[in-house]
C-alpha cells in the first residue's frame, strides 16, 4: 500500500522538482493531486510518465489525504497549511514560516531524523532553509566527532533562489548586455545580479545581518547543537542553480584534516570530491540534478586552534528545498506512517 500525497504549489520550480523526485524515488504513491492558485487551474505538471491537471488550492478538501508537500509563499502556508493538518494530512512546509517555532520540527533526515516525532504537536513539519541544509548535512559528523565551537560561512547563492523571477531576471539582463537599448533595470533583486554579486538576501535586519543570514544561525542551532556559534555572510551571485559555500569551522578537540575528509566520505548525503589539483573540486554548475552534497577544499586552519576549512556545494532546488521534502515524507512514512 502506498500514500495519498498532496504536492501545494505545484506549478513553481520547488513544487515540480518535488513531483519529479517522488517520482524518481519511486515514493510508494496510491493517488497524487497537485495543488496550485486558482489563476494556475488547470495547468499540467508531470509526475513521472503521468500528466496531472493542477487542482484549486482554495477549495481543495485535505480530509484522507496522508501528506502535503508545500512550496508556496508563507502567506499562503498561514492560511492552508493549518487546514490540511486539522484534516489529519501531515504537513512538509518548504517556507520559512514554522521553521522557529518551538513545537514544529525542523528537519534534515541526514542530521536529526529522531525529531519526527515531535511532528505530533501540531501535524506540521519544517524544511530548513537552502543554505543551512546543505551545511548542516556536513557539519552534523564533523560536530559528533569533535564537538564545533564556531562556524563562519560565506554563501554563493544561485539566483533560483529567489524563484523564477530571479531566474528570468538574470537572463532578461544577460541578455541585454549583448544588444544595446535592451538594458533591464533590477526588479526581484536590490541591484544588477548579471555580471555582478549581490551581499544581500532577505530584509536587513536591526544589527545589519539579514534575514538569510539570520535565518542559517539559528536553524544551524535548532537542527545541530544549540551551543554552536554560527556567523554568515549571504550573497547572490549570476548561477541559474546551486549554492556553494565557503565554511570555516572551529572545534573544541583537534580533527585532522585527513580523518575529516574520511569521515565525510562515509556520512549520508555527501560525496567528497577533494583532489588538490586543478578541477579537483566541484561547482555549481555540475551538482545541478544531483541529490548529493559535496565537499571539497578540506584543509586545516593554521590561524586558529582546532580549525578546518572546506568547500561546499548542492543543487538547491534539490537538498536545499525538494528532496529534503522528499526525505522527509520517506522518514515519516517509514517510522511513523507505516502502510502495507
Amino acid at each position: 500500500m502506498g500514500y495519498r500525497v498532496v504536492v501545494v504549489g505545484a506549478t513553481g520550480n520547488v513544487g515540480r522538482e518535488m513531483l519529479n523526485i517522488l517520482a524518481e524515488r519511486q515514493f510508494p504513491v496510491d493517488e497524487i493531486a497537485a495543488l496550485a492558485s486558482r489563476k494556475s487551474l488547470g495547468t499540467e505538471v508531470s509526475f513521472g510518465d503521468t500528466t496531472l491537471k493542477t487542482q484549486d488550492l482554495d477549495t481543495f478538501d485535505f480530509e484522507g489525504w496522508d501528506m502535503a508537500l508545500f512550496a508556496v509563499g508563507s502567506d499562503a502556508t498561514k492560511t492552508f497549511a493549518p487546514k490540511a493538518a486539522d484534516a489529519g494530512c501531515v504537513v512538509i512546509d518548504n517556507s520559512s514560516l514554522y521553521r522557529y517555532e518551538p513545537d514544529i520540527p525542523l528537519i534534515v533526515p541526514e542530521v536529526n531524523p529522531d525529531a519526527i516525532e515531535h511532528y505530533r504537536n501540531r501535524n506540521i513539519i519544517a524544511n530548513p532553509n537552502c543554505s543551512t541544509a546543505q551545511m548542516v548535512v556536513a557539519l552534523k559528523p564533523l560536530h559528533d566527532r569533535a564537538r564545533i565551537k564556531r562556524v563562519v560561512v560565506s554563501t554563493y547563492q544561485s539566483v533560483s533562489g529567489a524563484g523564477k523571477e530571479g531566474i528570468d531576471e538574470l537572463w532578461d539582463q544577460t541578455k541585454g548586455m549583448y544588444v544595446p537599448g535592451q538594458e533591464v533595470a533590477p526588479s526581484k533583486f536590490q541591484k544588477q545580479i548579471a555580471f555582478n554579486v549581490i551581499p544581500h538576501i532577505d530584509v536587513f535586519m536591526e544589527d545589519g545581518s539579514t534575514k538569510e543570514e539570520w535565518k542559517m544561525v539559528a536553524e544551524t542551532k535548532k537542527i545541530v547543537d544549540p551551543s554552536i556559534r554560527v556567523t554568515a555572510t549571504c550573497v547572490r551571485v549570476p548561477v541559474f542553480v546551486g549554492h556553494a559555500e565557503a565554511v570555516n569551522i572551529e572545534f573544541e578537540d583537534f580533527l585532522d584534516e585527513d580523518e575529516a575528509r574520511d569521515i565525510l566520505r562515509e556520512a549520508p548525503g555527501i560525496m567528497v570530491v577533494d583532489k588538490r589539483e586543478a578541477g579537483g573540486y566541484v561547482t555549481p554548475v555540475e551538482c545541478v540534478g544531483d541529490y548529493a552534497t559535496y565537499i571539497s577544499r578540506i584543509r586545516q586552519d593554521s590561524t586558529i586552534e582546532n580549525g578546518l576549512n572546506l568547500w561546499c556545494v548542492s543543487d538547491n532546488l534539490r537538498k536545499g528545498a525538494a528532496l529534503n521534502a522528499v526525505q522527509i515524507a520517506e522518514l515519516l512514512g517509514n517510522r511513523v506512517l507505516k502502510k502495507g
